[in-house]
């Protein structure tokens, strides 16, 4: 059984490492690229999912001090977007979300596990 401690640094790795799977599969591509590419957009959108996730189930209070300012219950809004009207997802928003708030994201989790978030 895994202790909260434990669950926490899990979720920030989730966070981390999804980060890192989407800077991979967005470098090197324009917008125009992506928004071409179904296999890529899928991809970026699963690992966003993942992203949502963890970071609704990490909470509103400790996202708070890890992301000072992170809408959560925006980030929840894409998440249901991404699960629900998957039809009506707008690669811009995608794009923008991976390559602008993703890499913010993925630090201030980076920083919160470097100072103990989850010890």
């Amino acid at each position: 059984m895994y202790s909260d401690e434990e669950r926490v640094r899990d979720w920030l790795r989730d966070v981390i490492d999804n980060s890192d799977l989407i800077a991979g599969y967005v470098e090197g591509l324009s917008f125009e690229q992506f928004s071409a590419d179904t296999k890529t957009r899928d991809a970026v959108e699963r690992c966003l999912e993942r992203i949502i996730e963890a970071a609704v189930r990490l909470g509103p209070d400790r996202i708070e001090r890890i992301a000072p300012g992170l809408p959560l219950h925006q980030v929840r809004g894409l998440g249901n977007v991404l699960r629900h009207a998957y039809d009506a997802i707008e690669p811009r928003l995608v794009w923008d979300t991976a390559k602008e708030d993703i890499p913010a994201l993925r630090a201030a989790c980076e920083r919160a596990l470097a100072e103990g978030e989850g010890s």
